[in-house]
């Protein structure tokens, strides 16, 4: 993808949740924008953190259906929330504990959604190819969610 492509998908983002603020809305938009830019993802989607349980629950996607309640700390998706840092795997069978929820995913990016103090979710990516995700697509991923935190209240 080039830096046009990703620039066009990030501005298509800000101008498409302009003004809106229901979570879902913009989550599943977000979803859907993410599956239509990039080639060869099996998933595309987010999940949030819930407060009461203490785990990420499965929020809107795109793609196979997915585990539905993910522990902190857990997997790529509860590192990376633990954590509060972008985790970009090559393979995800050699990541220590790695959740299968999809056989058929291989790699994966998974960047947390934070808000000021606030600790949302995560937005996870994965890919059925190795080495799917480069240095180029985190840094445009990383911007993607940095324009969508603002449109969540």
């Amino acid at each position: 993808m080039s830096e046009t492509q990703t620039s066009l998908m990030n501005q298509q983002l800000d101008a498409l949740l302009y003004q809106e603020t229901n979570l879902v809305a913009n989550l599943a938009n977000a979803s859907a924008l993410i599956n239509d830019t990039y080639t060869d993802l099996n998933w595309a989607g987010f999940y949030l953190y819930n407060s009461d349980t203490q785990e990420l629950d499965l929020g809107p996607f795109q793609g196979k259906v997915a585990c539905m309640h993910i522990k902190v700390g857990a997997g790529v998706v509860g590192t990376a929330f633990k954590d509060q840092q972008t985790h970009r795997v090559a393979n995800v069978h050699e990541f220590p504990g790695h959740i299968a929820c999809d056989s058929a995913s291989n790699s994966e990016i998974v960047v947390p959604l934070t808000k000021g103090d606030r600790q949302i979710g995560v937005m996870d990516i994965d890919s059925p190819l190795l080495d799917r995700f480069t240095a180029e697509n985190e840094a445009e991923l990383v911007e993607f969610a940095k324009i969508l935190v603002q449109y969540i209240d």
